[in-house]
């Protein structure tokens, strides 16, 4: 059992990422994983993230507030409990449009499934 206490969560930064702290809940930096790991990022009024693709899936599920997703082609606004896949290779960017934070729920396997 690996227990990750969220004020123990490692913080971490990404590119592309602004207006947003973010922080390991499970793998990486945060313990041992065999095939994913967890973060979650705050995200602060018109924080967010440029439009970029990555080799994995990604998965997001809103837990507070209101996040807008765009592929690049669609965007939706997720509300509290609303999830969406981004597939790999799939363009995403997020977008906090409101005058509120947001906090968002991200799990993403350790590496590219192989074929």
């Amino acid at each position: 059992m690996n227990v990750i206490r969220y004020t123990a969560a490692p913080p971490y930064s990404a590119p592309g990422h602004h207006g947003m702290s973010m922080r390991r809940l499970q793998g990486r930096e945060a313990g041992p994983s065999d095939t994913l790991w967890l973060g979650i990022s705050e995200i602060e009024p018109t924080g967010g993230t440029t439009l970029d693709a990555s080799s994995v899936e990604k998965m997001y599920v809103v837990l507070d507030g209101e996040v807008t997703i765009s592929n690049g082609s669609e965007e939706v606004v997720l509300r509290p409990w609303d999830s969406c896949r981004i597939a790999a290779n799939e363009g995403r960017a997020l977008k906090n449009n409101t005058d509120k934070p947001a906090t968002i729920l991200l799990a993403m396997p350790l590496q590219a499934a192989t074929a």
